[in-house]
């Protein structure tokens, strides 16, 4: 997830930065001390969660979501309580008091993760859609058509494009869903393959199959699921 932090005190700033270091799936990509500079902030890296200050100068925070045409998932950060209704009438995930309790911070993380994980329950991801992959320190922004391979490894799984594996944390059933079904085929138990990049089909042991992805990588299916995969292709 991409993070905006908007906040007119620099020390308030690196006290956000210093309470997300210990969630890896959150990312600051940016920072505002003001509401003017948020909005510009905000339409430039589009964030998918803004934490914001309310009092600052000049706009507020309130004069600032009404100029947005998109607002990405909101939690407030204030020294006050006063303004805690009208926070949650504007749909605000949470509303933190500073300073901020790392306890309440977590419990703002999970509701943000949890509306995240509806939300893309939800949305189908498209082929030639971007997203964005984070492994430890790298990062990239990697359309879905170029993906070739993804392979489960427990509860996690990597993904194969160009010469890059990083490994996610999201399970294959959870991509399964989300995935194109016209462009990923989900191969067997440990594999989904992008049906785009095949380079061959073998037949071996009488009905199965084996698919021939990008840098020598052979995939082998069940009977089953080379009859599924001989249905969807018309073979």
């Amino acid at each position: 997830m991409r993070a905006l932090l908007i906040d007119d005190e620099r020390l308030a700033r690196q006290e956000l930065r210093r309470l997300l270091l210990q969630y890896p799936d959150i990312d600051v990509v940016g920072e505002a001390c003001n509401a003017d500079e948020g909005l510009a902030r905000a339409a430039e890296l589009r964030p998918d969660l803004m934490f914001l200050d309310i009092e600052m100068p000049g706009k507020n925070a309130f004069a600032m979501l009404e100029e947005m045409t998109a607002t990405p998932p909101v939690v407030f950060t204030t020294a006050y309580d006063a303004f805690a209704v009208k926070a949650f009438e504007l749909n605000a995930l949470d509303y933190l008091l500073k300073p901020i309790d790392p306890e309440r911070m977590r419990c703002a993380v999970e509701r943000v993760r949890a509306l995240m994980q509806k939300q893309e329950r939800e949305t189908p991801l498209l082929a030639h859609e971007r997203i964005f992959v984070r492994e430890r320190e790298r990062c990239w922004f990697v359309r879905l058509e170029q993906i070739f391979l993804i392979e489960s490894e427990g509860n996690y799984c990597r993904l194969y494009f160009e010469r890059q594996r990083p490994l996610i944390l999201r399970s294959l059933s959870y991509l399964e869903e989300r995935l194109d079904p016209q462009v990923f085929f989900r191969a067997g138990r440990k594999h989904i393959i992008n049906l785009q990049h095949i380079r061959a089909i073998r037949q071996v042991l009488s009905e199965r199959l084996t698919l021939e992805m990008p840098q020598d990588i052979d995939i082998p299916m069940s009977r089953r699921q080379s009859q599924l995969f001989r249905e969807k292709l018309s073979l």
